[in-house]
């Protein structure tokens, strides 16, 4: 499972500067309400509200090859025009027309399309995994594998996600992008320390360790050396990087050096309190944004946010100089190791034009698609240098060639697999996790509760 990445990366747009929703996390997972934050404009959520439900095309000319591309979120999503204009230019006599299901309830109305008598899509985006899983049950998307084989399409380009998405040994949709998480940090909050910088390659000890070093619990000048956000995937999914354990197996012993960790931290002032978090519904942007703290584990969804504020100054200098670096990783897993979730394209078994509709899902989760996606702002699934050069170069991306090595990863993994119970174990561990971290209960009954719990789904 554990195999190389050449790209599975960061997807909200990073023209799209807000708190309202950007489509393509993992679900199952609260990483669903985590990609939210890299959304869209107060301006573009209101263009794509009143532009509502409804399709979009350039006009076709008499004898073209129309194909229908079910969307969500049209007018503030950056990458779906120069897509299809540079496949148009490409593949002449071949228009693309993109149908906007909206993001609310995107998987149910496409379910309910492609399920109905006289669908007509010929391209589906898959906006999550539960929602895919779906789709795949009630057998209404085609397997790719014929068509990648015929091509030789190279799926190691994807980092074995497309692995970890493959149902009874058949793969059914193709990413084209993907956020992933990396550690956040504060260049002043070091500097005032005297202390050096992060790195792409910390072990867990070494992570702690430094941010120990940064902590004040001085009363009226605390500054906490790390963050975590309320969200179970900010604690349990540093358990999955090696590659080794799972979120849907049943089993969670492996948590329980990382629970040890936090809690910790929690007990000596390194970190804020899970409860008192809880209680004010602090945001992590807010957390961040007020300067004292040292470093956050986040998805890559946060980066256009942390751009955009600062740019209009609704975040202050204390936070102005930041910088990325990889995800710390146990001793032995290769750095750059990370989670991920991520958004791809299928075709639906009904495809009036399927040998066009491949064509275009491959151009689009392809070479050629990854650096029209790049060129936007976004990162694709394949992160080539070109891409990662792109990105790194936009006007308020770190300038420190650190930041920019992190958006190469290593291994990458979902953070909640295709399962077809996944919502329910979600609900398991989300109670076991709140438990251990308001210490209603110790981490090994709370591993115990999981446990039971999951194996009691799964038995079923």
């Amino acid at each position: 499972m554990k195999k190389r990445l050449l790209g599975l990366t960061l997807a909200c747009t990073m023209t799209a500067m807000s708190l309202a929703g950007c489509g393509g996390s993992s679900s199952g997972t609260d990483a669903t309400t985590a990609a939210a934050d890299g959304g869209t404009t107060a301006a573009q959520t209101t263009a794509a509200a009143a532009a509502g439900t409804g399709e979009t095309a350039a006009p076709a000319g008499e004898g073209d090859t129309v194909l229908k591309w079910a969307v969500w979120d049209i007018s503030s999503t950056v990458y779906y025009q120069p897509l299809i204009d540079a496949f148009e230019a490409a593949n002449p006599g071949v228009k693309i027309e993109m149908v906007d299901l909206g993001s609310a309830d995107y998987q149910t109305v496409l379910a309910t399309e492609l399920t109905g008598s006289g669908s007509d899509f010929d391209i589906a985006t898959i906006k999550d995994v539960p929602g895919y899983t779906t789709l795949v049950n009630k057998g209404v998307l085609e397997a790719l594998d014929d068509y990648i084989a015929k091509d030789s399409v190279d799926l190691s380009q994807y980092g074995g996600i497309t692995d970890q998405v493959t149902v009874d040994g058949k793969l059914y949709e193709l990413p084209f992008r993907s956020d992933f998480w990396v550690l956040f940090y504060n260049k002043k909050v070091f500097d005032n320390a005297n202390v050096a910088y992060p790195t792409n390659d910390m072990t867990f000890e070494q992570y702690d360790a430094l941010a120990r070093s940064v902590t004040n619990t001085t009363p009226g000048q605390e500054v906490y050396g790390a963050h975590y956000h309320t969200w179970r995937s900010a604690v349990q999914l540093f358990g999955i990087l090696d590659g080794k354990n799972s979120i849907v197996d049943g089993n969670y012993e492996f948590l329980k050096p990382y629970y040890e960790m936090i809690l910790a931290q929690q007990e000596d002032g390194v970190c804020q309190d899970y409860a008192t978090l809880k209680t004010s519904s602090l945001h992590y942007s807010g957390a961040f944004a007020q300067g004292n703290v040292a470093m956050m584990n986040m998805g890559s969804w946060f980066i256009p946010t942390l751009i955009e504020k600062i740019k209009t100054g609704e975040y202050g200098e204390e936070v102005a100089d930041w910088g990325l670096v990889k995800y710390p990783h146990a001793e032995g897993v290769e750095p750059g190791s990370t989670l991920a979730t991520i958004t791809c394209l299928s075709i639906p078994t009904s495809a009036p034009h399927k040998d066009l509709a491949w064509e275009f899902v491959k151009f689009v989760c392809g070479p050629d698609g990854a650096e029209v996606v790049a060129k936007t702002g976004t990162i694709p699934a394949i992160t080539t240098d070109a891409v990662v050069e792109a990105i790194s170069g936009m006007e308020g991306f770190p300038e420190d060639e650190a930041s920019a090595e992190a958006l190469k990863t290593a291994n990458t993994y979902l953070e909640m697999p295709v399962h077809a119970k996944s919502s329910e174990i979600e609900t398991i561990l989300n109670e076991g996790h709140d438990n251990i971290m308001t210490e209603g209960s110790t981490i090994d009954e709370g591993i115990a509760e999981m446990t039971d719990g999951v194996q009691a789904i799964l038995a079923n």
